[in-house]
């Protein structure tokens, strides 16, 4: 079902990565620059994320001995350190995920660079290290950010949707791997409710709107692929979400052949069986049109 399979560590059947992108309230200061530090209900729904959530999830990736990966805007990783510290000191990986949830779409080219570089620089000063990966806010990466990311030496980015494994993003400035995601094992669709930020969704019990999720890692099970969940704080670590998520992940724990690693460990891996000439991936331009599809006649 899967062209060009690979095969992953130890006889796992399946990668598998739940990455959490700790948005915390950054969304209501980027959407309403104007008056959202006074709009304190969606300010207090995402600090539940720093708050509650991610001490959550923390507690159970110990627990279960996982590690996995989280992306934070520079902006919330200045205003929460202390979960930047906790998330650290649990081994797990922290990405790049804008300042402050811009969307690089909307900006030029000097925009873009100006913000990735800003929060570039509140990742090596609050972890010591430049991130391995990138993931656009809202998705929208552009062929702009993708060169800046190879140029500052992230190894991949994990935005776009063209396949079903890792596959290799060639830019100017080099090439890096996407890890794939999709709309089918996000959060946001089924629990986002942010009438500010223009999503007025009908919230979903727990259950149901985490079946989505369960049935794309059943498909990437069966096939021999890789799942990855993207998941917020604010959302799936609420009581009772977590809860469906912790039994979830105790039972595939129990009885499945997965390998569970942060994005930054399967990138390095699909990047040593490239480098052996074990596994070849399939390749994309970073900017497959230059110019609009469309254009009006002269």
């Amino acid at each position: 079902m899967i062209r060009n399979p690979i095969r992953w560590p130890n006889g796992a059947r399946c990668a598998c990565a739940i990455t959490f992108d700790v948005d915390a309230d950054s969304l209501i200061h980027i959407a309403r620059p104007n008056d959202g530090h006074r709009r304190l209900y969606p300010i207090s729904m995402g600090r539940y994320g720093p708050n509650a959530g991610v001490p959550r999830i923390l507690e159970t990736y110990w627990r279960l001995g996982l590690k996995q990966s989280f992306f934070m805007p520079g902006w919330v990783m200045e205003q929460y350190p202390e979960t930047v510290e906790a998330i650290m000191a649990g081994g797990h990986e922290i990405g790049h995920h804008g300042y402050l949830h811009e969307d690089p779409a909307e900006q030029s080219a000097d925009e873009q660079t100006y913000w990735f570089e800003r929060a570039l620089d509140v990742h090596r000063k609050m972890t010591g290290n430049t991130p391995r990966g990138y993931r656009a806010p809202v998705y929208n990466v552009t062929p702009e950010v993708l060169s800046l990311a190879v140029k500052h030496g992230l190894t991949y980015e994990s935005s776009m949707m063209a396949d079903d494994l890792p596959y290799r993003i060639d830019t100017a400035n080099g090439s890096l791997f996407e890890l794939p995601v999709h709309w089918g094992s996000d959060d946001w669709p089924p629990f986002a409710h942010f009438d500010e930020i223009g999503y007025k969704m009908s919230v979903m019990s727990p259950r149901r709107g985490l079946e989505a999720s369960f049935d794309e890692f059943e498909a990437q099970y069966e096939a021999g692929g890789l799942w990855i969940g993207i998941w917020h704080p604010f959302l799936t670590g609420r009581l009772a979400r977590w809860r469906v998520v912790e039994q979830w992940l105790e039972d595939v724990l129990a009885h499945r052949d997965v390998w569970f690693a942060p994005l930054e460990e399967i990138a390095a891996y699909v990047a040593k069986l490239e480098a052996e000439g074990s596994w070849q991936p399939h390749r994309e331009p970073a900017a497959p049109y230059g110019h609009p599809v469309l254009q009006e006649k002269e």
